[in-house]
């Protein structure tokens, strides 16, 4: 739903595969390229989680504290 929206800011609100505008008209979507923006949004998530991983072993946590902080 976040690429969605990113994609397309007009989106408010969806129903199934369906978006509508505000005034509850349809907006047409590229469903390829909301799915290509998931990607990327998903990839940049794991990549900061590796880099806060990466950053709090550095300062001597051990993997169980970086976990605890971080999540798996």
């Amino acid at each position: 739903m976040d690429a969605l929206r990113t994609l397309y800011p007009q989106i408010v609100t969806t129903n199934g595969m369906i978006a509508y505008d505000a005034q509850g008209n349809e907006v047409v979507y590229d469903l390829n390229a909301v799915i290509a923006k998931e990607n990327e949004i998903k990839e940049a998530e794991i990549a900061a989680k590796a880099s806060a991983q990466a950053k709090l072993a550095a300062l001597g946590l051990t993997p169980a504290e970086v976990t605890a902080i971080i999540g798996n």
